[in-house]
């Protein structure tokens, strides 16, 4: 009798575990399942669908920090392609000065009055001049808000009897506001001014001449 008590009770214990290892088995199951619903849905988040013609194009969504040094280096490129990329068209001058002018405060706009004062746009339309910008480098410091940068960027003068390099640095600062269709990058510039711009090649062209 006693030795069937002791199987009996032997039976439970092991009944009794299994039980509990069946418990916490279902429990870490259950956690694992559920952080990993989680991170799936995370991820489904950070996935945005962009339909190019007929196509359907995944791309991932990224933390804005990550990306801050390049959106800012683009955003300042963007500003000074506007503003010093021109044509001899007053329309068309003044609609990318237009468009330079959402990317940044109102020292954009004292750059450009300074200019117009110094007759600027007046040579280009009068002097058929083609003005091309290349940036080529940008340095920010992203230690404090707002960030400053430094531009450094190259001016191509095209005139009918000459073309003209120049040199060109601005400063200024750069914070975050909100995106919109005229500043994508929900940047704006402000304190921008020129620093340098100098010339450094004039090139003539030679005249064909009839034989």
């Amino acid at each position: 009798m006693f030795r069937k008590v002791k199987n009996i009770d032997t039976a439970f214990k092991q009944v009794k575990k299994v039980a509990i290892i069946a418990i916490l088995s279902s429990f870490i199951i259950s956690c694992l399942s559920i952080l990993k619903s989680f991170s799936m849905v995370a991820n489904l988040e950070n996935r945005i669908y962009v339909l190019v013609g007929e196509k359907v194009i995944e791309a991932f969504a990224s933390d804005r920090k990550q990306n801050l040094p390049v959106e800012i280096r683009d955003h300042v490129k963007v500003l000074h392609e506007l503003f010093f990329t021109l044509d001899p068209d007053n329309d068309f001058i003044q609609e990318r000065i237009g468009k330079a002018m959402y990317l940044g405060d109102a020292s954009i706009k004292r750059v450009y009055d300074n200019l117009s004062e110094q007759g600027y746009y007046a040579n280009i339309i009068s002097g058929n001049i083609s003005q091309v910008i290349k940036v080529d480098s940008i340095n920010i410091d992203l230690k404090n808000t707002p960030y400053r940068f430094k531009c450094f960027a190259t001016q191509k003068l095209t005139r009918t009897t000459s073309t003209v390099t120049r040199n060109l640095i601005t400063t200024g600062s750069i914070r975050d506001v909100s995106r919109s269709d005229n500043n994508p990058h929900g940047f704006l510039v402000g304190k921008w001014k020129i620093i340098e711009n100098n010339d450094l090649k004039i090139q003539n062209h030679k005249k064909n001449r009839q034989q």
